[in-house]
């Protein structure tokens, strides 16, 4: 098990180009099974959640080619099916959440598709019946081996049909969306999510030859289509990226420009940062975020304390809920975290009131954080990454503490963050892996 060591307490400066989205690209790369023809996928990250899935699709028998660092070329024209149901895809899928949506596809093309319950970040209860029920829905059956945990659906045909998400779920509309391109008629997804990553696979498959409209709606109507063609598509930048490079600079009041930021898909990320008094400028694409001595948390009109909350798209995204945490331990005033989601996400705030934070707990959802506005300064500790997410908001408030701070399993961190202590350097942080 790999950590970081961090000497905190310096100013960084520079300029910082985002990864590809992580989001996007685990539903980008499941999309590429649709097809017997060549599919070039550009700005793949090169993390660890990403080369796995990259590394299940070459043992499921597609033939892979690597044009550079982040850019491939997929053909799914002779698979190995019977990967499915081996041993050996129980341990390689069961170690990825994101195998969950090699699912759909599978089901479109070939009439069955079977999953190893999926692992991922440990942050609560994260259930799977949105999409069975959506492929049950289009004609599937169903069988689940409690023994081996191991899910399977089987259809002869897949038929249209009208159906309502029991939760706007982003990986269970993707899985369903895919498995509905290539069913017989009309498919209607209501109460479908519509976050810009699936906006981006709808524009993916459209390009292929599906027939998709109501993209960026609630509503997404498919008409099947009887086969899908190859394309090349490019990754949107990683938004949850972007937020968390902002509170780095924030955080060690430092002046940063992040570069080519799609700011029209980044919805509600700028308004929630500057409620929280930070202030940034849009320059072409990019972001420039200035050094702040400090910054102070917006009340509401009436003087009541500001609330966070995340939201399905177009309301704020829970990846980027502990980071504004992390933000608020330094800022000026007071702030609610209400995370909606997930449940055991905000237990890490543990280890910032270990560190020195002003931080309470109220429940397993929702944590009120009253800011040092930098008149008390964090201090350095040990402490451990439970997930992705909290990992990237410990390593921001270790760069901020003064002292030497160790953070252990710091593999979580580069399950989404492409060669993080590099990137760090480059603009000056005191970081090594050990």
């Amino acid at each position: 098990m790999a950590s970081f060591k961090i000497e905190g307490g310096y100013k960084l400066n520079g300029t910082i180009t985002p990864q590809g989205a992580k989001n996007e690209v685990l539903q980008i790369l499941c999309a590429v099974l649709l097809t017997p023809e060549k599919v070039t996928v550009n700005n793949v990250p090169d993390i660890i959640d990403v080369n796995k899935l990259i590394f299940i699709l070459g043992e499921l028998g597609v033939k892979i080619e690597k044009h550079s660092r982040n850019s491939y070329t997929f053909q799914a024209d002779d698979l190995k099916l019977e990967y499915l149901e081996s041993e050996k895809f129980k341990k390689d899928g069961s170690s990825l959440r994101g195998s969950i949506m090699l699912v759909g596809p599978l089901l479109a093309r070939f009439g069955k598709g079977y999953i190893p319950r999926p692992g991922g970040d440990k942050i609560g209860r994260r259930r799977l019946d949105t999409h069975f029920e959506g492929f049950i829905k289009l004609g599937a059956t169903f069988r689940y081996n409690k023994e081996e945990r191991f899910y399977g659906v089987e259809a002869s045909e897949l038929l249209g049909t009208e159906m309502l998400l029991d939760e706007a779920s982003v990986t269970g509309t993707a899985n369903i969306l895919m498995a509905s391109v290539l069913a017989k008629g009309t498919t209607k997804i209501y109460n479908a999510a519509c976050e810009p990553y699936i906006q981006q696979l709808c524009k993916m498959l459209n390009s292929m030859g599906a027939d998709i409209s109501g993209v960026g709606s609630n509503l997404l109507i498919i008409n099947g289509v009887a086969s899908l063609g190859g394309c090349t598509h490019r990754v949107l930048p990683d938004m949850i990226e972007i937020g968390s490079w902002i509170g780095v600079a924030v955080m060690t009041k430092s002046e940063l420009t992040i570069k080519n930021v799609s700011w029209e898909n980044l919805g509600q990320i700028p308004s929630v940062f500057r409620k929280l008094g930070i202030q940034f400028e849009k320059r072409g694409d990019d972001i420039y975020i200035p050094e702040q001595e400090s910054y102070e948390i917006q009340n509401y009109i009436d003087g009541s304390v500001l609330t966070v909350a995340d939201a399905p798209w177009p309301g704020f995204t829970p990846d980027l809920l502990s980071i504004v945490l992390v933000i608020a331990t330094q800022a000026k005033g007071t702030v609610l975290i209400h995370q909606k989601m997930f449940e055991s996400r905000l237990f890490f705030v543990d280890k910032l009131i270990d560190m020195g934070a002003k931080v309470i707990l109220c429940d397993p959802h929702r944590a009120t954080v009253i800011g040092h506005n930098f008149q008390s300064t964090l201090k350095a500790t040990t402490m451990t990454s439970p997930d992705i997410r909290a990992g990237i908001s410990l390593l921001i408030a270790a760069l901020s503490a003064k002292g030497t701070s160790i953070i252990h399993n710091i593999e979580q961190i580069d399950r989404g963050y492409e060669n993080i202590e590099a990137r760090l350097k480059s603009i000056g942080a005191k970081i090594e892996r050990i």
